[in-house]
């Protein structure tokens, strides 16, 4: 028993670091990945998520952006607009992120969270134009935890936004990017948490 809580705190460690690697190069301020999967977990419990759905999910979380350190586009650090041909671009780091996933032996079922996190409730998200349901309910609640933790925290090519700025956004689009029930039970959440809770940390 011990040599097996050894083995998977060394793995939880080396997830963590490959996280943080990830927030560095994408130039978050504050710890991204550790943060989404914080918020992710919240909501999943409201949904009583089974706790190995949840353990996928959080570990999909921490490395949801894996593809776009692999890509490594310099684009992606730059305090400017991205081109259309940038943007185009940046929308394979799902797909690679499943595959950089994959190498690193990570289950299937992060694979694929990693590579459906940017697919929209209307069906306008990428890599597969999955719609509503079609996309796994883990995916769904990346999406929305992402949005609201990636609004909230600085990047080099923009400002974060104040959280009562990010619920606005989640408002605005629910039901075209984010799954309606999600983000009412994300608001939810948001009601009653205080400053401590992980929806609030900005400086994990």
């Amino acid at each position: 028993m011990r040599s097996s809580a050894k083995l998977e705190s060394q793995r939880d460690e080396k997830l963590l670091d490959l996280s943080s690697q990830i927030d560095e190069f994408e130039g978050y301020r504050h710890a991204h990945g550790l943060r989404l999967a914080d918020i992710a977990d919240s909501i999943g419990r409201s949904f009583n998520m089974a706790a190995p759905d949840l353990a996928t999910m959080r570990e999909a979380a921490l490395i949801h952006d894996i593809g776009e350190m692999v890509m490594g586009r310099e684009y992606i650090k730059t305090n400017r607009p991205l081109s259309e041909a940038e943007r185009l671009d940046l929308q394979r780091h799902p797909v690679i992120g499943e595959q950089e996933a994959a190498k690193r032996g990570f289950s299937r079922g992060v694979q694929l969270l990693v590579r459906w996190h940017h697919e929209w409730w209307d069906g306008s998200g990428y890599p597969d134009a999955l719609s509503g349901e079609q996309i796994p309910l883990a995916a769904r609640i990346l999406r929305v935890s992402d949005a609201f933790a990636a609004l909230t925290d600085d990047r080099p090519r923009r400002k974060a936004r104040t959280d009562e700025e990010a619920v606005i956004y989640l408002k605005e689009w629910a039901a075209i990017e984010f799954d309606p029930a999600i983000v009412m039970t994300f608001l939810s959440i948001n009601s009653r948490s205080d400053v401590d809770d992980p929806i609030h940390r900005s400086g994990i």
